[in-house]
């Protein structure tokens, strides 16, 4: 099975005046479809820079990130944009709702980017909330919902856009320990049931606990990986 997303020699370096910091040093990478893997290490390893290079987020300074069959780092902003909206899926520490739309809007906000029809994306989105068990808030905003609702929301919307992959930036960091295994519970029933590959970035041990595959990242480069049975 060819992998559904890869690097190669991935480097990505930002200047401030004079100082130059490498955030990552030579990545190669594959992950493959209907993966549950983490990409795990200390803060300033290079996590949240390596998922946002591979999101198309933001431009390697060297190296190569491959789609499928298709180079992805040297596309267009346009391109790029049109990419994340057909392909992935994400999931911040900031959840990134939006605060004037309810649940359920925040939940189908990407499909209404995508076109889809209000009646379709709408059924969609409430779908998505209740296979995180959370239909009953659809009505709510932002600020009426606890943190972990609001990150269930964000799952959702992920979900309801049916991505390949959804790149998931320290998931459960902000989550208190029952609100983070309920949500590692969520995410694992939608790889195993609905067959969506998840890559997380996280140091957070529950999740760890969970993953079937760890690459570990210190100071931007590779240093090992490990896997365990599902």
């Amino acid at each position: 099975m060819p992998p559904l997303l890869r690097t190669r020699n991935l480097r990505k370096s930002y200047r401030t005046g004079e100082v130059e910091t490498h955030a990552l040093r030579g990545v190669d990478l594959e992950i493959y479809p209907q993966e549950f893997t983490a990409i795990a290490g200390p803060s300033g390893s290079g996590k949240s820079t390596l998922l946002h290079l591979l999101g198309g987020l933001d431009h390697p300074s060297a190296g190569e990130v491959w789609l499928g069959d298709e180079r992805i780092d040297g596309l267009s902003a346009s391109a790029l944009a049109a990419l994340r909206l057909t392909h992935f899926g994400f999931v911040f520490q900031a959840y990134n709702l939006i605060p004037v739309l309810s649940a359920l809007e925040n939940a189908a906000f990407v499909l209404e980017l995508q076109g889809v029809p209000k009646r379709e994306r709408e059924a969609r989105a409430l779908a998505a909330l209740k296979v995180l068990g959370i239909a009953d808030l659809g009505e709510r905003r932002p600020n009426q919902l606890s943190g972990g609702q609001q990150q269930r929301v964000a799952v959702a919307r992920a979900l309801a856009a049916r991505p390949k992959l959804i790149l998931a930036d320290e998931p459960t960091a902000n989550l208190d320990s029952a609100t983070g295994e309920a949500l590692i519970a969520h995410m694992q029933r939608l790889n195993r049931e609905e067959g969506v590959t998840f890559l997380f970035s996280t140091h957070d041990p529950r999740l760890l606990s969970h993953v079937r595959r760890t690459v570990w990242l210190q100071d931007g480069r590779v240093v090992g990986e490990e896997a365990q049975a599902a």
